[in-house]
């Protein structure tokens, strides 16, 4: 049985990876009407892309899944509002600051300011930069967490949440600086990658589940948009202090 559904999701995967395949082929033959170069080494590469897409996709749906929904309805079960929001901030903060798609957009950001002059040109200074980015959007994604936790146990519109961060990012956008304004707004969908999604939304769904009159639906939704909203307030308002 389990060899049955393992095939079909490397089938799945290489239909989800067909249109990407197609585009690049035809791209590349008929648009720019150059050879293929090293057609092996390019076969090969995608059998690794569809194996790996299918032993990610196989092991949130037996491991990151299940534990972040059952922590979540141990916690809302065992009634301390404390340690759930406890835990739902280092999650955030964990799943984040190990995000690998934070951890290269940092290091490329510490590069270019180097160049840039900004910061000075050593490696100290790029690594404490770099570092300083990857904790700030960490704790924003972490205080983000605690304000979806708030809004799934208390109730609260989601729209009412999400235009009023907007706004607030809006008001801080003129008085950052030019140079981390780019950064700022990339690094909210950088966050919300490989790591962070499925224990984010495991967590808000489990506990929707668990809270009585919550709708998993409705209610175990929308984590991943403050995951992605504010990183752009909090590194702003970094490179204010800056």
């Amino acid at each position: 049985m389990l060899e049955i559904r393992f095939i079909k999701q490397l089938f799945s995967s290489f239909l989800d990876l067909l249109p990407i395949l197609a585009v690049v082929l035809i791209f590349q033959v008929l648009i720019i009407g150059q050879p293929i170069p090293d057609v092996t080494r390019l076969i090969i590469g995608t059998l690794f892309v569809i194996l790996g897409l299918t032993l990610f996709i196989q092991g949130l749906e037996q491991s990151l899944f299940p534990l972040g929904e059952a922590m979540a309805y141990a916690f809302a079960k065992k009634g301390s509002l404390f340690w759930l929001l406890t835990f739902a901030f280092c999650l955030g903060f964990g799943t984040t600051v190990a995000e690998p798609a934070l951890i290269a957009i940092a290091k490329e950001a510490a590069n270019i300011a180097s160049k840039g002059n900004i910061i000075e040109q050593t490696e100290g200074a790029r690594d404490s930069y770099a570092l300083g980015l990857r904790i700030t959007v960490a704790l924003s994604v972490g205080f983000a967490i605690v304000i979806g936790v708030l809004r799934i146990i208390r109730g609260w519109p989601l729209y009412y949440l999400i235009i009023g961060g907007y706004c607030g990012v809006l008001i801080l956008t003129p008085f950052a600086p030019a140079e981390i304004i780019g950064i700022a707004y990339d690094s909210g969908g950088v966050t919300t990658s490989t790591i962070t999604v499925p224990l984010v939304t495991a967590l808000g769904v489990g506990l929707a589940t668990a809270i009585k009159g919550r709708n998993p639906m409705i209610d175990g939704f929308g984590l991943i948009a403050f995951a992605s909203l504010t990183p752009m307030i909090f590194v702003m308002a970094y490179g204010i202090l800056l």
